[in-house]
């Protein structure tokens, strides 16, 4: 725990903290400035900024750098005691060797169906549940995203849903793909997985589809290829076979305003929270990510598993590094094998694209104190709490299992949350130590914020404070916090990107292949 529980303001000693009694570096949680005792052993030679890494002894060049028990690099030059560690002394390893602790899998034990908690959730007909009730309308192509727009807002901005109670709204899932690419292979078949996905998303009562016409993902292949049918919650139509614009535009309000009543008539009900599928996200990482919001949201992962709920970890290239940490969970050698074949497609694929996998951290989390990918991901994974690895999934495929599970996406949060919506996630958590800005319509997301200047700073943006690990707050009432947190919002409370009118731009799917 930190060596001081005085505020930030005129630190005489400024706060640190040690995270693994094997650590050659320890965090700054204040901004430390030269020449300042922080231990007995150890004198700052260098501005140490808040969140960054400072040596607690000499590190040879060539030496690893340690943080959370694991290497998270080596010195690329000498450091000596009371130095600042970052990018300039400190460079990524091509493979740590990591070894994880070990763990006994048949400990973690579900809370008995008699004594699970609940929430008030909009029942599907297939069963599953949603915590929002939208009405969604998918673009096939780039070229409708305009008709689509203005369909959303015109009954969004006209009052049309005054009198219907039970509709959240009419959201556009625009797009920048659906033509210019082939017609078979890996991209289009991302693009299918994700607009099935959503168009089945048990947060939306009623979906339209709008085409222009001449596109290559065609949507009578799509009804054909995932056997759906056009009914009184799923219609579909296009911008040529209407007569243009104007008339695409007037169809698809007419259509909406059909299916209204039918959505409304379905109204929130007492469910078990193992129908939560739990979205895990962090964006704008820093120096306090692995310590604060990281391992708490990992605490409130594992509550939802032991309720027989579902949590989805995603961001494969920020797990690079570190995925030993899940390898070592996996319930079968194929779950193992899945992950490992992953990653090696990331490397394959990056290196195709003349990048490597260490071009993350980005700019803004290095100034948040973050140095290298295997730092970076030694702390992502923590959201994963302590559960099973259940099963790993292509991006944007439909998640069966239950407990804790994986999917691959990118690292960049609107594609990465993309693909987990689409898989059938109905509520989201998302950690942040810069301010990320964000929400995931038709998902609830919650925003956790690393620490407690941020979380002031950005209050209106921020849903939880776990800033306040730092002073002494435990990662297990923390996490207890998220929970219920995560069960109010299910059943309706608004979060603070919902109530800032977040996510109508965040559809991003994953675009992969060649734009022709």
């Amino acid at each position: 725990m930190p060596n001081s529980s005085s505020r930030p303001e005129k630190i005489a000693i400024p706060r640190t903290i040690r995270l693994n009694e094997n650590d050659n570096v320890m965090v700054c949680i204040d901004r430390a400035d030269r020449g300042v005792k922080l231990t007995d052993a150890v004198t700052t030679g260098d501005r140490i900024p808040r969140g960054h890494k400072v040596a607690l002894r000499d590190i040879a060049t060539g030496q690893p750098v340690v943080k959370f028990g694991q290497t998270i690099g080596v010195a690329s030059k000498p450091i000596v005691a009371g130095e600042w560690v970052h990018e300039h002394n400190t460079g990524m390893v091509a493979s740590a060797g990591q070894v994880a602790p070990a763990g006994d899998q048949t400990a973690f034990t579900l809370v008995p169906e008699s004594e699970r908690e609940t929430f008030m959730g909009y029942v599907r007909a297939n069963g599953r549940v949603g915590t929002r009730n939208y009405i969604g309308i998918l673009t096939s192509v780039n070229c409708s995203a305009t008709v689509a727009r203005h369909i959303a807002e015109e009954i969004n901005r006209s009052g049309l849903l005054a009198d219907y109670d039970n509709i959240d709204g009419v959201v556009a899932f625009n797009h920048g793909t659906g033509c210019g690419m082939d017609n078979k292979g890996e991209g289009f078949d991302i693009l299918s997985r994700t607009h099935w996905g959503y168009g089945a998303s048990p947060n939306l009562g009623g979906v339209l589809v709008v085409g222009l016409g001449c596109e290559v993902f065609q949507i009578a292949r799509f009804k054909r290829e995932f056997n759906v049918e056009e009914g009184p919650t799923f219609r579909t139509h296009t911008i040529q076979d209407m007569g243009g614009t104007r008339r695409a535009i007037a169809e698809g309000v007419k259509r909406i305003m059909e299916m209204a009543p039918v959505v409304n008539g379905t109204g929130r009900q007492q469910v078990p929270a193992s129908k939560l599928v739990l979205a895990l996200q962090c964006g704008g990482s820093d120096g306090y990510s692995g310590i604060t919001a990281n391992p708490a949201l990992g605490v409130a992962s594992d509550l939802l598993v032991r309720q027989g709920g579902t949590s989805i970890l995603a961001e494969t290239p920020e797990i690079y590094g570190a995925e030993h940490l899940l390898l070592s969970r996996a319930v079968s050698p194929e779950v193992a094998q899945k992950l490992r074949d992953r990653l090696a497609w990331w490397e394959d694929y990056t290196a195709r694209s003349g990048g490597e996998m260490n071009n993350n951290p980005s700019p803004g989390n290095k100034a948040g104190g973050l140095t290298t990918i295997l730092e970076k991901s030694l702390g992502a994974v923590a959201k994963a709490g302590h559960a099973p690895l259940q099963a790993v999934y292509e991006y944007a495929e439909q998640v069966t299992a239950t407990g804790l599970t994986f999917m691959d996406t990118p690292g960049y949060d609107p594609v990465s949350a993309t693909g987990q919506v689409a898989g059938g996630a109905n509520i989201l958590a998302f950690t942040t130590g810069r301010g990320s800005a964000y929400g995931c319509k038709p998902v609830p997301a919650i925003k956790l914020a690393t620490s407690s200047q941020i979380y002031t700073h950005m209050q209106e943006d921020m849903d939880i404070n776990c800033g306040d690990v730092l002073d002494g707050v435990s990662l297990e009432t923390k996490g207890r916090e998220i929970f219920e947190t995560l069960l109010r919002v299910a059943s309706g409370e608004r979060t603070k990107s919902e109530l800032l009118g977040y996510g109508d731009a965040e559809f991003v799917p994953w675009q992969v292949g060649a734009v022709m």
